[in-house]
């Protein structure tokens, strides 16, 4: 575990621990990044949708995360009860747990995520990605083990595989700066920060993730609950669904006020909002969605496992999602139930 996981776990285990000592009201510890493939949580904690719809005998204790990985750890470390992260890192946490440790109950964004070139790095093919130094937010997050996976497909390996190009895990901010520097020749990234690499960064988006999968979709966020908690507080979960599912549809029938207000926690959390050209362009490549995108993880968890992040033995994953609740809330709603 790098010092940057270990430091977001010990923020998570100090404010948890705060959280629980509040008399008899239920506390609900979830994670979230502030990234725009967050959109449900981003625009919740803005105008305090999730806070609303569980009433006031419960609390909401908010956590944000740079990468899947640290939100993992936090959850095994009970630290946290449930959370908005990628696939791959909820593939990790699951086999790593033989899979009783999380379960997978809704979906939240697909698409969202692009590889970026800087225009000066050389790179106008494939090829020309020997040598090169190409970012991912966090070793074994949803972007690495794509951007992994696009390499092998292309006959290259990282340097930690004995292949040629620097594979380097850094936080998205940390890309941009490195980027401007010329320190950095490419990124795999999700929204916003492909789009701010293309405005900031003196870069182009090589590749749209969108491109690899069919019609286009694929998993980038999607919702884990801990099983313990699951087990203890089904209602609770059941609610936070519930308000998941309006919240999405909200969202995508009100995408300018929705835009704004996800704007507001960005620049809020990360001390920077985005110019209305990088907010509409950025959002314009993903879904806001609660189908979790089941197909797309397998073919995920294949890749994660080829890169050497799932062991000697290709985990069984057939338990790893729970759409019960889910299902009953659309159900209510009259909306097709997700297989």
């Amino acid at each position: 575990m790098n010092r940057r996981v270990l430091a977001e776990l010990a923020f998570v285990l100090a404010f948890s621990i705060h959280g629980w000592a509040q008399g008899d009201v239920t506390v609900i510890r979830v994670g979230a990044f502030p990234n725009i493939t967050h959109a449900q949580p981003m625009v919740g904690k803005a105008n305090g949708w999730f806070e609303k719809a569980l009433g006031s005998s419960v609390k909401v204790q908010w956590t944000s995360f740079n990468a899947g990985p640290s939100a993992i750890e936090a959850l095994f470390a009970g630290a946290i009860d449930m959370t908005y992260v990628g696939p791959n890192p909820a593939i990790t946490g699951y086999a790593r747990s033989n899979g009783e440790v999380l379960r997978v109950i809704a979906g939240a964004a697909s698409g969202g995520a692009s590889l970026v070139v800087r225009n000066d790095s050389g790179i106008q093919k494939p090829e020309d990605f020997h040598g090169k130094k190409v970012a991912s937010p966090q070793m074994g997050n949803t972007q690495d083990v794509a951007l992994r996976a696009w390499l092998k497909a292309h006959g290259m390996k990282s340097t930690d595989k004995g292949g040629d190009v620097q594979v380097i895990q850094l936080a998205n901010p940390d890309q941009l700066t490195l980027f401007v520097k010329k320190h950095l020749d490419a990124a795999w990234a999700p929204e916003p920060w492909p789009t701010r690499l293309v405005h900031e960064g003196n870069a182009r988006v090589f590749l749209d993730e969108r491109d690899l999968w069919p019609q286009g979709q694929f998993v980038t966020t999607h919702l884990i609950v801990s099983t313990k908690f699951l087990r203890e507080h089904p209602d609770l979960v059941r609610k936070w669904i519930a308000a998941h599912v309006e919240l999405t549809d909200w969202i995508n029938g009100h995408l300018p006020e929705a835009k704004k207000m996800l704007n507001q926690q960005l620049q809020k959390e990360t001390g920077k909002g985005l110019n209305s050209a990088v907010l509409d362009e950025a959002f314009g490549r993903l879904q806001v969605t609660y189908d979790p995108v089941r197909n797309s993880l397998l073919t995920s968890a294949h890749s994660a496992f080829d890169a050497g992040f799932l062991g000697r033995q290709m985990p069984d994953l057939s338990g790893m999602y729970d759409l019960t609740l889910l299902n009953q809330v659309l159900a209510e709603k009259g909306k097709k139930a997700i297989q």
